[in-house]
C-alpha cells in the first residue's frame, strides 16, 4: 500500500458552491463531502476535484501575463463542439489564446470562477485506414 495516495486538485474560490455545480454537471459526477468552507466532487470517470472557499481568490489572467496560468485541469473528450456547448451552458466560457485555422485539437476554457481548462480531443484507438 502506498504511503501517500493521490487526493483532489483542489481550486480556490470565492463561491465553491457554484463552482461544485459546474463541474458536478460538467463531468456528470456526484457531491462526495460538503463542509461549510470545502466541496469535493467526483466525476463519473473517478476524476476528484475539491473547492476550497477563499475569499480573496484571484483568478488567472490567461492568456494575458498579469497573472499567469497559475494551474489549470485538461479533460479528454470525443466531441468539442458538444463539450463546449455545455461548458457555455453551465456557465462557463471560451477563452482564445490565439487564432488557429481548421479544426481545433484542443481548446482553452475558463470556468464560472475563471480557472482554466482545457478540452482534448482523444485520440482514436485504432489509426485511420486508407
Amino acid at each position: 500500500m502506498p504511503l501517500v495516495k493521490a487526493g483532489f486538485v483542489v481550486l480556490d474560490c470565492a463561491e465553491p458552491e457554484k463552482l461544485a455545480v459546474f463541474y458536478t454537471e460538467l463531468l456528470e459526477g456526484e457531491r462526495t463531502d460538503v463542509t461549510a468552507n470545502r466541496i469535493e466532487i467526483r466525476g463519473a470517470d473517478g476524476t476528484r476535484l475539491a473547492f476550497r472557499r477563499d475569499m480573496n481568490a484571484t483568478p488567472p489572467s490567461w492568456p494575458r501575463p498579469e497573472n499567469s496560468l497559475q494551474a489549470h485541469l485538461d479533460f479528454a473528450v470525443e466531441d468539442l463542439d458538444a463539450a463546449e456547448r455545455k461548458i457555455v451552458g453551465l456557465g462557463g466560457r471560451p477563452v482564445e489564446a490565439k487564432e488557429a485555422p481548421g479544426p481545433y485539437e484542443e481548446r482553452g476554457y475558463a470556468d464560472p470562477s475563471g480557472h482554466s481548462f482545457t478540452l482534448r480531443r482523444t485520440v482514436a484507438a485504432t489509426p485511420k485506414q486508407g
